[in-house]
C-alpha cells in the first residue's frame, strides 16, 4: 500500500477510483490556490473526451502516488455535476499617473484594441476543443 501524498503532487491523468476500489476516470484539473494551500477539488473525466464531473475536496478519502481514492460509490459518481470553467475576469489598472478620468479612457481604448479572450460573466462547461486539450495533457503529461 503506498503512502499518502498531498494535493500538491496530484497531476492530470491520474487514476481516479470510487469507494469499491472501481476506476471511475483520471484527473484532468486540480481546482485550488498553491500559494494560499486552499485545495477546492478535482475535474474528473469518465472517458477519454467524457465531460468532466466535479469532486469537491470533501468527497476525496485518500490520495496516494498515481491514484485519488473517493468515498463515493461509482453510481454516486455518475451523478456528480459537471465541472464548469470559473468566469474569466478581467482587472483594469492605470499605466501613468494621469487624472482617473483620462487614464480610464486610455486604459479602455488599449483593452478594446487588444482584448484577446472575451471577459465572461458566467461559468461554463467546457467545450469539445477545451476537453480535447485535457485530453493531450493528461495523456503527455
Amino acid at each position: 500500500m503506498a503512502d499518502p501524498t498531498s494535493w500538491l503532487t496530484i497531476r492530470p491523468g491520474w487514476k481516479v477510483v470510487a469507494s469499491d476500489g472501481s476506476e471511475v476516470g483520471e484527473v484532468s484539473l486540480v481546482t485550488g490556490d498553491e500559494n494560499q494551500d486552499i485545495f477546492n477539488g478535482l475535474a474528473v473525466s469518465p472517458s477519454a473526451l467524457g465531460k468532466p464531473r466535479y469532486v469537491a475536496a470533501e468527497q476525496i478519502a485518500e490520495i496516494t502516488d498515481g491514484v485519488v481514492s473517493l468515498s463515493l460509490s461509482p453510481t454516486a459518481v455518475e451523478s456528480l455535476p459537471e465541472y464548469l470553467e470559473p468566469a474569466t475576469s478581467a482587472v483594469i489598472e492605470p499605466d501613468d499617473k494621469a487624472g482617473f478620468g483620462e487614464s480610464v479612457k486610455a486604459t479602455a481604448r488599449e483593452v478594446e484594441g487588444e482584448l484577446v479572450a472575451p471577459v465572461e460573466a458566467r461559468e461554463r462547461p467546457p467545450g469539445l476543443l477545451r476537453r480535447i486539450r485535457l485530453y493531450l495533457r493528461r495523456k503527455t503529461g
